[in-house]
């Protein structure tokens, strides 16, 4: 993996110049402009603070995006992450987050040496929009405290609606103010000015003026230490073994979930890029930076397909561009840093409320119902309820459970059709009146458990043949449990005085006959070609 890590670096900077050094320089800082708000604002929202949202996208931005997998990712704090901190740091405290965060790099590092990352592929598309729908709640809920400017007891959504049931829903308006404003300028903002600067960044500095010179009174980000080493950050005393214990599974969860969205972000930079994406290099990066970022304070990083994006489009070359970014932000915590300590969370809420809504698959969930396609609404439906209620990994694994168990039920139905052999068939003119007692039976789909029922119950009906042609023609694979179905069948059918041929085995189904030693039980004079064959054969016979 180094060596190949040296020659793709020695690849990427082959042709580096003034000019490729120009690109990577303005589109850092057009990144920085989009995470800069971003940053603050997934810092507070994972129950941390804005600073540490600043430390984790500048460390995030260099030791990731030097030993990434590709050269066009940008990593930071993401929104993906909101819904398992924050009930850990309303229940444990920041430290606890700290924790979660080292736990989840190390199982990054184990993930990417056993390449378990290249399971992101098998997760159905269906689960991938349902369990984003359900984050993209998680987000919402958990600014409505700071959008609104009321209060709530619980960390779930379901005791946050308690909460307002039993103590009241108390709107206040200056924080709300800022809130919509926040919103009302991100989508109002002409997209071709977007492209120079950041709607997001354009909100935030209009509320913070606003904040300034206006007397308001509502909550704010606070003061942003000028210090890339915060003072809350982990420390190798606090790592001991019950804590451990008690935080391993939401650490799993979140470096599953880094897993899935920085793979899914390579995947979608390699195909805007045309560049090559090496997901288990990526992995490690992941692992080592976020094993680093909580002895500096950080929160949990992935590489982010909006900033990811945005570095492409702007005219990114090389992974100097993530330096960029990080530079441009440290610059900002050193410089602006009592200026931002004035921006309103409900602001801060505001970006996140608009990125809650922007991260869903609009476009494919509307398909599912538009189509009526009910295994992927099905899948969508059952797996952002479980992302709501449940804990993360829980509504992947329920999601994909679904998805088995969808497939299952449809590739169980499979084609059967029972036919004679009469005068439409050219080798059926010349069989005897005692031979024409011969069915054809054509099998379309897969045989497995889960269809061999069928198969078997569509024969067993046959009554007055003495013959049975099965053609699998249209059988592309078989399982063993199929094939110890067809074993039996044939004796119980040989007792019977009744002759089971075979036709059209494709080749994974022969391959499957001959490992399992089926040609030695049925005779090799059973097995034929094609239905033609078997039919020449009993017309001889």
């Amino acid at each position: 993996m180094v060596n190949q890590f040296v020659r793709d670096l020695k690849r990427e900077f082959s042709d580096y110049n003034k000019t490729v050094l120009m690109k990577d320089l303005l589109s850092g800082l057009t990144v920085a402009a989009v995470a800069l708000p971003l940053a603050l604002a997934f810092g507070v929202a994972s129950g941390a603070d804005a600073a540490s949202g600043l430390v984790t996208a500048i460390f995030g931005g260099i030791i990731i995006g030097l030993l990434g997998g590709a050269s066009f990712q940008i990593s930071g704090p993401t929104g993906t992450m909101v819904a398992i901190l924050i009930p850990i740091s309303v229940r444990y405290g920041v430290e606890a987050v700290l924790v979660v965060t080292l736990i989840s790099g190390v199982t990054l590092l184990i993930a990417a040496l056993l390449k378990v990352g290249r399971i992101v592929a098998i997760i159905p598309s269906a689960v991938l929009t349902g369990f984003t729908a359900g984050i993209s709640i998680l987000i919402a809920f958990s600014q409505v405290d700071n959008f609104f400017g009321t209060t709530s007891s619980g960390d779930t959504v379901i005791q946050k609606f308690n909460s307002y049931i039993q103590n009241g829903f108390h709107i206040q308006w200056q924080p709300l103010f800022f809130g919509l404003l926040v919103i009302a300028i991100i989508l109002m903002w002409p997209k071709k000015w977007g492209a120079k600067v950041p709607a997001t960044l354009v909100a935030i500095i209009i509320t913070l003026i606003i904040n300034i010179v206006g007397p308001f009174d509502v909550a704010e980000v606070g003061e942003i230490p000028r210090s890339l080493i915060l003072e809350k950050r982990l420390n190798f005393s606090a790592l001991r073994l019950e804590i451990i214990k008690t935080f391993i599974v939401p650490g799993i969860s979140v470096a599953a979930l880094v897993m899935i969205e920085s793979l899914l972000s390579g995947a979608a930079g390699s195909k805007m890029t045309k560049e090559r994406f090496n997901g288990d290099r990526q992995l490690v990066a992941q692992g080592i930076g976020n094993i680093i970022l909580p002895f500096v304070g950080g929160v949990p990083a992935a590489a982010a397909i909006a900033r990811s994006s945005v570095a492409i489009k702007s005219g990114s070359k090389t992974r100097i561009t993530g330096v960029v970014h990080s530079l441009a932000l440290l610059a900002s915590m050193f410089l602006l840093s009592p200026m931002m300590g004035r921006i309103p969370l409900s602001a801060l809420a505001g970006v996140l409320m608009v990125t809650a809504w922007r991260m869903n698959d609009w476009e494919s969930a509307v398909s599912f119902f538009k189509n009526r396609f009910k295994g992927p609404i099905g899948k969508y439906i059952v797996t952002m309820i479980a992302t709501v209620v449940f804990d993360l990994t829980a509504a992947i694994l329920i999601g994909i459970a679904l998805s088995m168990v969808i497939f299952v039920v449809t590739s169980s139905s499979i084609e059967i059709t029972v036919a004679n052999i009469d005068q439409r068939h050219e080798s059926g003119k010349n069989i005897t009146e005692k031979m024409s007692k011969v069915k054809l039976v054509y099998v379309t789909g897969q045989l497995f458990f889960g269809s061999q029922d069928q198969l078997l119950t569509t024969i067993e009906s046959i009554e007055g043949a003495e013959v049975i042609i099965l053609s699998v023609r249209g059988v592309p694979s078989i399982d063993h449990s199929a094939m110890l179905v067809l074993e039996n069948l044939y004796r119980d059918l040989s007792k019977k005085g009744v002759k089971l041929l075979f036709s059209g085995l494709q080749p994974m189904v022969k391959s499957r006959f001959y490992r399992a030693g089926f040609d030695k039980v049925v005779g090799e004079n059973a097995i034929f070609n094609n239905a033609v064959e078997a039919i020449d054969s009993l017309v001889q016979g």
